[in-house]
């Protein structure tokens, strides 16, 4: 299949992903149904095996897979900001990417960063679940979902785009809660893409 063309003019985003892909078959869907004035340009995964790149092969969008595993930080990262200034990348969404970019990276490219936790919430990874243990022992009475910009090496801090509260329901099973946590993180994004890409300035480095 040929990748799906764009007009010139339509931002084109650079889909950073290592696992199942959710997010980014939500983004692929806003493009396509035109609720996201935008275009996935490449969904480069660390992961060979994250099925995020087949849901970007059946939408008919290049895929790089660049493993990290024993390869030095900082020239995976020049490496990677390269490839994606090869596709013309004008925003970088980190869509369930589980690495910390350097600052090099994140220097090169305008980058946001969806996480499952409020602001000052549980940072890195297994939030959802550390926000449902929470609840349980009685510590925290709402989760949420952020989407943020990602300025330098910091996890899950940079400033925020848009966040939304998910409640815990009485009786609620983890899946119960992660089900929610999805759906808003999958509107979220969209929302906060279209947010970003109106803000023309920030394409540019919104430091």
């Amino acid at each position: 299949m040929n990748p799906p063309s764009a007009p010139a003019d339509v931002p084109r985003l650079a889909v950073l992903v290592s696992g199942n892909g959710s997010n980014l078959q939500a983004i692929l869907d806003a493009c396509a149904e035109g609720r996201l004035a935008a275009h996935v340009a490449v969904v480069i995964a660390n992961n060979p095996d994250a099925y995020a790149l087949t849901r970007a092969a059946e939408a008919g969008v290049p895929t790089e897979v660049r493993p990290h595993q024993g390869v030095d930080r900082a020239e995976y990262d020049k490496e990677l900001a390269y490839t994606a200034a090869t596709y013309g990348a004008d925003l970088v969404v980190l869509a369930g990417w589980n690495r910390i970019l350097t600052t090099f990276f994140v220097g090169h490219h305008a980058t946001i960063n969806l996480h499952p936790a409020k602001p000052g919430g549980f940072r890195g990874l297994g939030a959802i679940e550390a926000d449902f243990d929470a609840w349980q022992r009685g510590d925290l009475t709402e989760g949420g979902v952020m989407v943020h910009y990602v300025p330098d090496e910091g996890v899950d801090d940079g400033p925020v785009i848009a966040w939304e509260g998910v409640p815990f329901h009485d009786g609620d099973t983890l899946d119960d809660y992660a089900l929610r946590v999805h759906g808003v993180e999958h509107r979220l994004l969209v929302d906060a893409i279209a947010t970003v890409l109106a803000r023309a300035d920030t394409l540019g480095g919104h430091r």
